[in-house]
C-alpha cells in the first residue's frame, strides 16, 4: 500500500524536462509595457501609424523601426494597451474603435476555433 502513494505521488510530479520548460518560459516572457515609453514616443504617433495604410508588406515595420526606434513586436505591445486607454479613445476615436472591433473579432475566432480571418492590423472595418 506504500507503494502504491509514492507512486501516485511520483506520477503527480512533473517530469525534470517539464519543470525546466516552466522556469525557461518565466524568464523569457516579456516584460510589462512601460509607459514611459509610450509617452516618448507619443500616443498620437503611435495611433497615426496604426491608422495608415503601408504599400506592402514590411513596409508598417520598416516604418516603426525609422519613425519609432523600436522593435515591431513592441509596438504592438504598446498598441494593444492603447485600445483600453480612455486617453488614446479621446485622441483617435475611429482607430481605436476600429481596432478594438478587430481585436474582439480575431478574439471570438479564436476561442470558437474558428480561423481567423487574416487582416492586416491596419484593415479594421470603421
Amino acid at each position: 500500500m506504500e507503494t502504491d502513494l509514492t507512486a501516485a505521488a511520483a506520477a503527480d510530479r512533473p517530469t525534470p524536462a517539464v519543470e525546466e520548460l516552466v522556469e525557461e518560459s518565466a524568464s523569457t516572457r516579456p516584460e510589462p509595457i512601460d509607459l514611459t515609453t509610450l509617452h516618448k514616443i507619443g500616443i498620437r504617433t503611435v495611433l497615426t501609424l496604426a491608422g495608415r495604410p503601408f504599400p506592402g508588406p514590411g513596409a508598417r515595420e520598416r516604418a516603426i523601426r525609422e519613425q519609432l526606434g523600436i522593435s515591431p513586436a513592441r509596438y504592438y505591445q504598446l498598441l494593444n494597451a492603447l485600445l483600453d486607454n480612455v486617453e488614446a479613445l479621446a485622441i483617435d476615436p475611429i482607430t481605436v474603435n476600429g481596432l478594438r472591433r478587430l481585436r474582439d473579432r480575431r478574439r471570438a475566432a479564436r476561442e470558437s476555433g474558428r480561423p481567423g480571418n487574416g487582416e492586416a492590423p491596419s484593415s479594421f472595418a470603421p
